[in-house]
């Protein structure tokens, strides 16, 4: 997912809680599965990051290099200033974007 287009909030909202839990009847179990996707974001976030700033590690420690490495520091802000990976799995659950499926319910359903 391009976390770059979303149209999440980047500060918190106020949300119903009443209207998050419609679908599942249960806001506890909305809120595992938002905080399950919010990790999964936070991962691909967190690998994507890495491999960019990996271009820029030394291994060598050369104090001048520290300061002087302002392309590492403009993709580390870029990066603060995303949306939080919780508030883009609420406005993902929110789209109706999310699949999920919770197999103890399935499995009383047969």
């Amino acid at each position: 997912m391009d976390y770059r287009k979303t149209n999440a909030a980047n500060n918190t909202i106020t949300r119903n809680v009443v209207k998050l839990a419609e679908d599942t009847g249960n806001i506890y179990e909305t809120v595992k599965i938002i905080g399950k996707r919010a990790n999964q974001i936070s991962v691909d976030m967190k690998q994507e990051l890495d491999k960019k700033l990996q271009e820029f590690a030394s291994y060598n420690d050369n104090l001048e290099e520290v300061f002087e490495n302002r392309e590492q520091i403009e993709i580390s802000r870029y990066y603060e200033k995303l949306p939080k990976p919780t508030l883009i799995a609420i406005q993902e659950y929110a789209d109706r974007k999310l699949y999920y499926r919770n197999p103890a319910k399935e499995k009383d359903t047969i």
